[in-house]
């Protein structure tokens, strides 16, 4: 049963990670890209997560994590660079 639901959302995920893509491309102006580009990791690390779970591996888990900080200070960084024009000050 819990497999079935892990395809399961594997796939809801996937349509998630495409149509997030698609407003990355297709974004109106700076900002909208930016967030979809913070919600594309976000949605990465929940089909990392699930594919770990499918295949009962912790080296999975660790890549989410790193991805994860990689993700939180790439935004930061852009939002501060949208905000200052700078990023080291």
């Amino acid at each position: 049963m819990l497999e079935t639901v892990i395809l399961i959302c594997l796939g809801m995920m996937s349509v998630a990670l495409i149509l997030t893509f698609v407003r990355l491309i297709k974004g109106p102006d700076l900002p909208d890209r930016i967030l979809a580009m913070d919600t594309l990791y976000i949605n990465g690390i929940a089909v990392i997560m699930l594919f770990g779970l499918y295949l009962d591996s912790n080296l999975f888990f660790e890549a989410a994590l790193l991805i994860a900080v990689m993700g939180f200070v790439s935004t930061v960084a852009i939002a501060k660079h949208l905000m200052r024009g700078n990023i080291i000050e």
